[in-house]
């Protein structure tokens, strides 16, 4: 009796570091699928070929506008659909997921996926805002199913007309779920930890990301700046890489971050030795314009810190006004938030369950919940107990990607 062939994937993203979000699903989709990975040239690619022995395509993708390459990328891209014949693409990066749609769309792709995991245009103003709605309805349209990372991109799409096309959240967001055992106060870690010099701090803030505009770095300066003359003993740790060409801190920025002795920049940190930062600190301060789902948001609940976030998608939906499951056996029993926080609104402040929220590129309401945060410890405390339990009961990496799963059990049989 012949072996039944296996329904071909192509998971697709722009550049080979997103890759990432796929690997550690690949070993469960192989089973089921024949799967290909296909994204623009890095070392990523070799590695995860290695690693799992699947199929790779490297095919060059410019992440931003650029008519010339891109109408290139756009005629190999049809070359791979035509060459590969799969039953479904798998798009999740906006470029990798104008070109595959359009692509899978010209050569009669059945299924065509692509999921929106942050949007652009919101915040981008003039013929580039125009021009990136033209793109992202065009992905819309030639896609046959859309899946916003969360319900903040969701009601972007709606309202801004991107799309009418039912649209579906999967679980409670996000594409990849955190590992709960490593992101934990593991042995290992906390060794790290321990090592980290305090430099005479008793309190310390913590923000993971590009050190960039778009990340509210020009404000988290400045109020930090404010806060130390208050509480010197205060200080706030920077993890990640200046970009110097695309959307810099203004030059004050830069001033203030060289010049104040308890604002540190560490460069960028990874596996245990992030971890630890995360472990070293007191709270997480995430002042972002924009984001589709901020993974580092998740990773500081996970290692129950209380969050300090903007109003924006993604961060609105991981720190938020919601009641804990006490023992995360049954999503019915649940336990009460305590009175000593009681959600609410405090000025521009919102008090939620597991961390504070505030408007974005708003200087003093940031300095104001980072002061409160730092003199409320029942409250901080809290916050800090409710973390943990919130994220592993919405965004733990078996959950999410069971979701994922069943999406594709649903549209996909797994064999023809």
């Amino acid at each position: 009796m012949m072996e039944e062939k296996k329904k071909k994937i192509i998971r697709a993203c722009t550049v080979s570091q997103s890759i990432g979000f796929v690997k550690g699903m690949l070993p469960d989709l192989m089973k089921k699928y024949e799967v290909v990975i296909l994204s623009s040239p890095g070392p990523e690619m070799d590695a995860v070929r290695e690693q799992y022995g699947v199929k790779t395509i490297a095919l060059p993708m410019e992440r931003h506008i650029s008519v010339r390459h891109d109408i290139v990328s756009l005629w190999k891209m049809v070359k791979v659909m035509l060459r590969e014949k799969p039953d479904m693409v798998h798009s999740m990066t906006p470029k990798a997921g104008l070109l595959c749609m359009m692509a899978g769309w010209l050569t009669r792709v059945p299924l065509r996926v692509h999921t929106f995991t942050g949007l652009v245009f919101p915040t981008a103003t003039g013929l580039k805002r125009r021009i990136l709605m033209l793109t992202d309805g065009m992905t819309c349209f030639c896609a046959t199913h859309v899946i916003p990372e969360g319900e903040g991109v969701k009601a972007d799409l709606l309202n801004n007309g991107i799309t009418k096309k039912p649209l579906k959240v999967l679980g409670y967001g996000n594409v990849k779920g955190i590992d709960m055992q490593r992101f934990s106060r593991r042995q290992e870690v906390m060794t790290i930890s321990r090592q980290i010099p305090t430099s005479g701090a008793t309190f310390t803030f913590l923000f993971v990301g590009r050190i960039v505009r778009d990340k509210g770095i020009n404000e988290l300066a400045k109020a930090f700046q404010q806060l130390s003359k208050k509480h010197p003993e205060a200080r706030l740790l920077l993890v990640g890489n200046y970009e110097e060409t695309l959307d810099p801190v203004s030059d004050e920025t830069r001033q203030i971050i060289e010049d104040m002795p308890n604002l540190e920049w560490l460069g960028p940190k990874r596996g245990d030795e992030l971890i630890a930062y995360y472990a070293a600190s007191d709270c997480f301060v995430f002042p972002s314009y924009r984001e589709g789902f901020p993974n580092t948001v998740i990773e500081a609940g996970a290692m129950g810190l209380p969050s300090i976030v903007t109003d924006i998608n993604g961060s609105r939906e991981i720190v938020c006004r919601a009641a804990v499951d006490a023992d995360l056996k049954s999503a019915s029993r649940e336990s009460r938030i305590s009175d000593t926080l009681r959600p609410g609104q405090d000025g521009k402040m919102s008090i939620l369950t597991n961390g504070i929220m505030v408007p974005s590129k708003d200087v003093e309401t940031l300095q104001e919940a980072m002061e409160r945060m730092l003199t409320d410890k029942a409250m901080r405390q809290e916050m800090a107990r409710n973390a943990r339990p919130m994220i592993e009961q919405r965004f733990e990496q078996g959950f999410v990607r069971s979701c994922l799963y069943d999406f594709y059990k649903t549209i996909l049989p797994a064999q023809s």
